[in-house]
């Protein structure tokens, strides 16, 4: 594959375990940032009762506030990019710390549903700065050979933030309330963004590509980039991701009950399976990332295992171990997958345009967001649970099909010659 790391403005250093030094502080500082994004993302599932309790709605109702939320995530998410491009991904990246910190914070504060409704809208806004930002900032810093790990990394702290937040929720919930927990979150935010402000002086500011005439660059960041082949099927690609595990992370513990009678202890014991050795499978996902340019045939190789697990918990009533098995399995080969994902998009994104190009692709995962669970709770309803593995095996396929068809890059950049 061919890539290279942006100019990052930042003063020129020969010392190769200075520059290791730096790389790995700008990698943990975005993956906290990462991992606070998730923990907001997170936040509301767990706490449903208590807050339909507190307003006096239905459920529908309180679902109302994540639809609010991935609306203007996908809505706002690219033209969050274009910002990242042109005023620097690490103000925005705080800027949306602080705008997540005051969402939450107005959410469990402001008296009235719609406020609620209003608030989770305008945490959607701040959700569209972390994948541009972050990869804007990975790609300027981190040497090409290491990249694949640092995107490893920080696909890994939001899976961990995905992972803990239930718990941590609940557990402040039970000792504060649910505006309580809201208002720690809000406080883990601030305190990030705190953070950023006080060492994120080794954060890239714009970062742009050099020696580049303004007229060719004007015609390359615009919506003809993003409207090019390459992008639009890597659009394609992270919707068929979030169409395909947002039907095995949602309902597999409802869609297993109702196929094979799987015990709901059950049911959650394999997907925790499959969403902990996710987490594995993206660290070791990285590493594979870094040692072949063929990121389309990690992917093709997982995305074939994880649809026949799909397969088989549609039409196979296996027994527990057999089950927790074979989905932990597809679990590791499905975070295995992601940072290749990542890297297949650097590897048609020409620098200076990191942050609209993630901004934009990464508009699939909301709408697949808004998507999944209309489509896969209207089945349930219909009472066809089987349907839902069956479209979920479809969607794997699809992104398989996208990956392997891909056009290959030029062994040779033409940023880097």
């Amino acid at each position: 594959m061919s890539s290279t790391s942006e100019p990052l403005g930042l003063p020129a250093d020969s010392a190769s375990g200075t520059k290791w030094s730096r790389e790995t502080k700008v990698i943990a500082l975005i993956a906290v940032a990462h991992f606070v994004s998730h923990v907001h993302i997170m936040l509301l599932p767990p706490l449903f009762g208590e807050v339909r309790e507190a307003f006096g709605v239905s459920y529908i109702q309180i679902g109302l506030a994540l639809t609010a939320f991935n609306v203007a995530s996908a809505l706002l998410q690219t033209p969050a990019g274009f910002l990242v491009d042109r005023i620097g991904p690490r103000a925005m990246l705080t800027g949306g710390l602080l705008l997540g910190a005051a969402a939450i914070a107005a959410a469990a504060l402001l008296p009235g549903y719609w406020f609620f409704v209003i608030s989770y809208a305008f945490l959607g806004v701040a959700n569209t700065v972390y994948h541009p930002a972050d990869y804007t900032i990975l790609s300027a810093t981190v040497d090409h050979k290491r990249i694949g790990k640092a995107f490893s990394i920080h696909t890994f702290a939001g899976y961990l933030g995905s992972g803990i937040t239930p718990a941590l929720a609940l557990a402040c919930a039970a000792i504060w309330g649910w505006r309580g927990a809201f208002l720690f979150v809000a406080c883990l935010s601030l305190a990030t963004a705190l953070l950023l402000i006080v060492a994120g002086s080794i954060l890239p500011g714009v970062v742009h590509k050099p020696n580049q005439e303004p007229a060719k660059s004007a015609a390359k960041v615009g919506l003809d980039l993003l409207l090019s082949a390459p992008i639009l099927r890597n659009l394609l690609f992270f919707f068929c991701l979030a169409m395909a595990n947002g039907g095995i992370q949602t309902f597999t513990v409802v869609g297993m009950g109702a196929i094979h009678d799987t015990p709901f202890s059950v049911a959650n014991v394999a997907l925790s399976g499959f969403l902990l050795c996710s987490a594995g499978g993206v660290l070791l996902g990285g590493i594979v990332a870094d040692r072949t340019p063929h990121h389309e045939r990690v992917a093709a190789i997982g995305f074939a295992c994880t649809s026949t697990m799909a397969v088989l918990m549609a039409w196979v009533n296996m027994p527990a171990v057999v089950l927790i098995g074979v989905m932990s399995a597809g679990g590791l080969l499905n975070g295995m997958i992601q940072p290749s994902r990542d890297m297949m998009v650097r590897a048609v994104t020409p620098p200076g345009s990191f942050g609209k190009v993630f901004g934009f692709v990464s508009t699939g995962f909301n709408l697949g967001g808004m998507v999944a669970p209309l489509l896969y709770g209207w089945l349930m309803d219909r009472g066809e649970p089987r349907a839902i593995f069956m479209i979920v095996t479809g969607f794997i396929l699809l992104a398989l099909v996208t990956a392997i068809t891909r056009r290959k890059p030029e062994s040779i950049a033409p940023w880097t010659r």
